[in-house]
């Protein structure tokens, strides 16, 4: 058998028949899995990409109004606009 090569039992969890996943697999725990019946004994496992989370900001506007917004002097300008404007002095854009 290879490195790559595992050997598993079946067994019964609840209604279901559960396949443990050596740990040597290199599966973190809690990975959410797609499961392919590719023949009869046949079957592909592959990870699940979770979906990116965002939040709604939209409903924040006005729920604060004693809060001000900070000065843009507060903040340090962004790298990206730094480069930017360096190239357009050297006129490379």
């Amino acid at each position: 058998m290879s490195d790559d090569e595992y050997l598993g039992k079946t067994f019964k969890s609840g209604n279901s028949v559960a396949l443990r996943l050596p740990k040597g697999m290199g599966i973190p725990e809690g990975t959410e899995v797609r499961m392919v019946k590719e023949a009869a004994m046949s079957f592909r496992v592959e990870p699940v990409e979770a979906p990116r989370r965002t939040i709604d900001i939209s409903g924040f506007a006005g729920k604060a109004p004693w809060l001000k917004l900070a000065p843009r002097e507060d903040f340090e300008e962004r790298p990206s606009t730094i480069a930017r404007r360096e190239r357009q002095a050297r006129g490379e854009e």
